[in-house]
């Protein structure tokens, strides 16, 4: 495989590899004839990606032949760690860098990226792979009940009221608002938890299509990375959700690419009762995914769990389902989306407002005597004009 990338789309190659780079530690390569696919997913499966860069977004794009493809298709897998840092600064690849050259060499097991710089300096990097199955998630995102279409700028807005280390957000659907706050974990008193959440109408959107009410939780850190990447091309973004347990897709499309990120979320019996705060086990429990994205590999490598749903998604290579009896257990990771039920809190329970006012009203009774009144405190402010000839005689505390 050849490609030759000119101009900008170097730096929209980067930002894809960024986004990615959120997902997992692993990048796909699979070129193919409808375009060159990057793909990532987490090690918990709860998350995946692909950008598909269709042919016309290079300047030069060419494979083997179709026979020779078919008969001996490309199976590149790299370490995100290799790739990531030569797209590190993107405003230096924008400044100096004019075109991009990348190539495949199956009989060296190396993939050849290069630089083409300003005053004739060529960057070559030699970049070893693995040969492995390219991965495919599998998502009907026509069968969802609710839609919505937003332009980025709007998400992005949305998204940066809340913090870098914020971990898992909720999102509410209802026919009169759509509303985003972040996710109340446990083992946080109400004094310590920052809550944002904000609303937005339906005609604020492109595309409004509710077909449910749906309360969903899922990670922020995946979605950041689409949102950015679709804010540096101008490009509205597309979610696609269900009810609480099964996956949201974010996508995005223009002529020349397709990406698409799914997240698993949490299951509806830990999302109903997240805003009681209880105590932190003293063990520190990994948070599991309640339903694993499904993710199908080729034969000869490692199988995993396949969810309910599977229907191929349009950006990728056909999916080969895997034998029962290969199917590993599910894989349980820190990163995870899904909380266990003991670590979620309660909505029923009074708000963190009226926690923060019993705690005022406990201070102030604090300061009465045995018997419920009050402690009788100096007289510090001086009588009015009117009754400056009354004899004054403050009282002191013990009286």
């Amino acid at each position: 495989m050849n490609c030759v990338i000119e101009g900008n789309s170097v730096k929209a190659l980067g930002k894809a590899i960024h986004a990615l780079s959120r997902i997992g530690n692993e990048l796909w390569l699979d070129p193919m004839v409808k375009g060159l696919a990057l793909r990532s997913v987490n090690s918990a499966h709860s998350a995946y990606g692909c950008f598909l860069f269709s042919p016309m977004f290079f300047q030069q794009y060419s494979l083997e032949s179709a026979s020779k493809q078919g008969s001996d298709a490309i199976k590149c897998k790299l370490v995100m760690k290799s790739v990531l840092p030569l797209f590190r600064c993107l405003t230096s690849i924008e400044r100096s860098v004019e075109r991009c050259h990348i190539s495949v060499s199956t009989a060296t097991d190396r993939v050849i990226i290069q630089f083409f710089c300003r005053h004739g300096i060529i960057k070559t990097h030699n970049i070893h792979f693995q040969e492995s199955e390219a991965l495919q998630a599998v998502f009907d995102s026509h069968l969802c009940p609710n839609v919505l279409k937003a332009p980025a700028r709007l998400l992005v807005d949305m998204v940066v009221h809340f913090p870098l280390f914020q971990e898992e957000i909720t999102l509410s659907i209802t026919p009169m608002k759509v509303t985003l706050r972040n996710y109340q974990k446990g083992g946080k008193g109400p004094m310590k938890t920052t809550y944002t959440e904000m609303s937005l109408h339906p005609n604020e959107f492109d595309y409004f299509q509710m077909g449910l009410d749906s309360d969903i939780t899922f990670c922020l850190k995946e979605l950041r990375g689409i949102l950015s990447f679709a804010e540096s091309r101008s490009l509205p973004v597309s979610i696609y959700l269900d009810v609480a347990g099964k996956p949201v897709c974010f996508s995005v499309e223009d002529m020349v690419l397709e990406a698409t990120v799914l997240l698993a979320t949490v299951t509806d019996s830990d999302s109903r009762d997240h805003s009681q705060p209880t105590e932190p086990p003293t063990p520190k429990t990994p948070r599991c995914p309640a339903q694993s994205v499904a993710v199908s590999q080729g034969p000869g490598s490692r199988s995993h769990t396949v969810p309910d749903e599977l229907i191929p998604s349009s950006c990728g290579s056909p999916v080969i389902s895997c034998p029962g009896s290969m199917s590993l257990p599910e894989i349980r990771e820190p990163t995870c989306l899904s909380v266990e039920s003991q670590e979620c809190s309660s909505s029923s329970s009074s708000p963190a407002s009226t926690k923060v006012c019993s705690l005022l009203f406990n201070a102030l009774s604090s300061q009465q005597d045995g018997d419920g009144c009050a402690a009788q405190q100096p007289v510090l402010a001086c009588y009015s004009d009117e009754e400056e000839n009354t004899d004054y005689h403050p009282r002191s505390p013990s009286q």
